[in-house]
């Protein structure tokens, strides 16, 4: 799985050179275009990591902590020119997880990013509750699938058949490997069960626009394309 981060920083500079390293190291970055309405990007995206800027237009890094901490506990790392111990204080305080002084080596911040990230989701023992792939954002805890700013709630049935897709991009899964999933057998279930629940996920999923997302391998299963 890629992780996602959501990088506050209205740096245009900045943000081109993080988007293009980062990228390399195989995480998934969205830039804050709307700095009034940074929580509405959270809440769509839902990132793994948060890489924020101190100085942003209309509020300040320190008040999009805060906020962030009211409903999240998703790591944030501080990028600041004002590298002083203050700053430092100031921001662990406010429920950062960790500060790089501008200007700074990438190397140096890829480090603290992938410590963060292995603090978190492994150390912790907490795997990220989502499946990410082409744009999709699926949350494991909610069921609800996001793709771009439209959400759809999936039922029992649909959210099985998909997170098991998604979980082998590229793989054809074949019928009776989804049905033992789903049903926890194959036996007394009819095939068509299958195709029905299939036939309706697709449908949800062509009203949001994903047409042709699921493909059929004729007779043996269904696949997602690799990202």
């Amino acid at each position: 799985m890629k992780y996602r981060i959501l990088l506050v920083e209205d740096d245009e500079m900045m943000v081109e050179i993080l988007k293009r390293n980062l990228g390399k190291w195989g995480y998934l970055v969205r830039e804050i275009t709307d700095f009034q309405n940074v929580m509405e990007e959270l809440d769509s995206f839902e990132p793994q990591l948060v890489l924020m800027d101190i100085s942003l237009p209309f509020y300040n890094g320190y008040y999009w902590c805060q906020e962030i901490r009211k409903v999240s506990r998703v790591p944030v790392i501080f990028l600041s020119s004002s590298g002083d111990d203050m700053n430092l204080v100031m921001a662990i305080n406010l429920g950062a997880d960790d500060f790089v002084a501008k200007p700074f080596r990438m190397e140096v911040l890829t480090a603290k990013i992938q410590a963060v990230l292995r603090r978190t989701y492994t150390f912790g023992n907490t795997i990220p509750d989502v499946l990410s792939h082409k744009g999709i954002t699926l949350n494991l805890d909610s069921q609800m699938l996001s793709y771009g700013d439209r959400k759809l709630e999936l039922g029992k049935n649909e959210f099985g058949i998909l997170k098991t897709l998604m979980e082998h991009p590229g793989k054809i899964v074949e019928r009776s490997e989804l049905m033992r999933n789903l049903w926890e057998t194959e036996s007394f279930i009819d095939d068509n069960t299958l195709t029905v629940n299939v036939t309706r996920l697709r449908k949800k999923l062509e009203e949001i626009g994903l047409s042709g997302y699921i493909c059929t391998k004729k007779g043996v299963g269904y696949y997602v394309e690799e990202a």
